[in-house]
């Protein structure tokens, strides 16, 4: 593992990187877009494209011997396998649909992983103006105020947030309205806020209790928002309760307290 004062360096140089990404969102916020889709409700905009080349290159030249996994550059040239090295993981607007609607659920993912573990997470929405950050064994903070987990213990009074994803067979969709009225009748309500990153700073900052999320972009998604819940108290894990392997598409998060009745209720909604 790099030194702290490594860590600290690094965690700077993403949160300037974010900062810069997000004023190229905030701008294109109130503009008209120009969508392309990549799938049937999978939507990029140029935005995506300026904001991932301009992370990318900021990082680039500091950490020239880094390696770099995006969203859109993956999409476009193929999955980039992660190594034991230092690796920028990106997602460069998390919430496209929810950017494309007006919906001030966007944000910038920038995380980095040293030995294929999460190292420095950033998360930044810049229409909200909150920047989540975090490096082992320092806290997670939003704004500079450090934040933590709730304290919530059972199931039936948190709050769970979850998405539908981007796929649209009738399998996929029976599936995924099963588990959501399953666990409906276990906490007290649901919310898809449609972003991955969010809904991770979400379960950091204690605003919601519970998450899971399967079948999610990629790495890109998560990176980022993994390291800001361990260092806020919280705990990611695979739903099946396995430890998590953020190359795979699955996901979920609480406080520990959460986690055995979570996984129990996830085993029994089919998951």
């Amino acid at each position: 593992m790099a030194e702290n004062d490594s860590l600290a360096e690094f965690l700077v140089s993403a949160v300037d990187a974010a900062k810069k990404a997000g004023e190229v969102i905030r701008n294109g916020f109130y503009q008209t877009k120009h969508v392309e889709h990549k799938g049937q409700v999978d939507l990029v905009t140029e935005t995506d494209k300026a904001c991932e080349d301009l992370i990318f290159n900021h990082l680039k030249q500091l950490y020239p011997t880094h390696k770099f996994i995006g969203e859109e550059t993956t999409a476009a040239y193929g999955v980039s396998e992660l190594t034991d090295e230092p690796t920028w993981i990106v997602d460069p607007l998390d919430g496209t649909t929810n950017f494309v609607h007006g919906f001030p659920f966007v944000c910038v993912s920038i995380g980095l992983t040293i030995r294929k573990v999460p190292t420095v997470g950033v998360v930044y929405n810049p229409i909200m103006a909150e920047l989540f950050t975090a490096i082992p064994g320092k806290g997670a903070f939003l704004n500079g105020n450090p934040i933590k987990v709730s304290s919530q213990t059972e199931l039936v009074k948190s709050l769970l947030a979850t998405e539908a994803g981007t796929t649209r067979d009738q399998g996929t969709l029976d599936a995924t309205t099963n588990r959501i009225n399953y666990l409906l009748s276990k906490v007290r309500s649901i919310r898809m806020s449609g972003s991955c990153a969010l809904n991770l700073c979400g379960i950091a900052c204690g605003r919601l209790d519970l998450f899971y999320e399967l079948g999610f972009g990629g790495p890109w998604d998560i990176a980022g928002g993994v390291v800001i819940v361990r260092e806020a108290g919280g705990i990611v894990y695979d739903p099946s309760g396995k430890d998590l392997d953020i190359t795979l598409q699955r996901i979920a998060a609480s406080n520990p307290s959460l986690k055995d009745a979570f996984v129990e209720a996830l085993m029994l909604s089919k998951l």
